[in-house]
């Protein structure tokens, strides 16, 4: 799980233990089916065929599972090979890695082009702080790893030299 989504986890549900990854986060994205469907390719090693996938879903028909994996590959979410007569299908991402995409499209749709993201970052940064100290520590450390990806000195470095004049 990345540490985006364990972060807005312990943020949303605070407890102590680490979070599941969730249903409904996916749920808001996918149908009842697809997401069924993209669980029970996460549990299988290696691309299926329909007539595999159909044995986790005996009441579908299999026009039906056909339909739904070929929309879940039309959506980029499946990788497709063809052997022989039948497509194989297997999950682009895990779990944990789709959930992180969809928080960066969320976090992407609010911040980007916008010239008032400071409201929204202030916003979030104050009600992370009024519920979880350890996630804000967090949350430092993963802004300063950033800016250090990105050949920036931290923050830290620079009010070093500041504060000992």
């Amino acid at each position: 799980m990345g540490p985006l989504i364990r972060a807005f986890d312990r943020f949303l549900k605070p407890g102590g233990e680490p979070p599941a990854p969730s249903r409904e986060t996916l749920s808001s994205v996918f149908g009842p089916l697809e997401l069924s469907v993209l669980e029970a390719l996460w549990k299988r090693p290696a691309a299926v065929n329909v007539k595999t996938v159909q044995e986790d879903f005996p009441a579908v028909a299999y026009t039906t599972l056909m339909t739904t994996l070929d929309r879940l590959y039309k959506k980029a979410m499946l990788v497709r090979t063809k052997q022989g007569r039948a497509f194989f299908y297997a999950a682009r991402f895990s779990r944990e890695e789709l959930q992180s995409r969809l928080a960066a499209d969320v976090f992407e749709s609010l911040i980007g082009g916008s010239t008032g993201t400071r409201p929204l970052l202030s916003s979030f940064v104050e009600a992370v702080g009024e519920r979880d100290e350890m996630l804000l520590d967090e949350l430092e450390v993963l802004l300063e790893q950033r800016r250090l990806k990105n050949g920036r000195r931290s923050a830290r470095a620079k009010r070093a030299p500041e504060q000992a004049t």
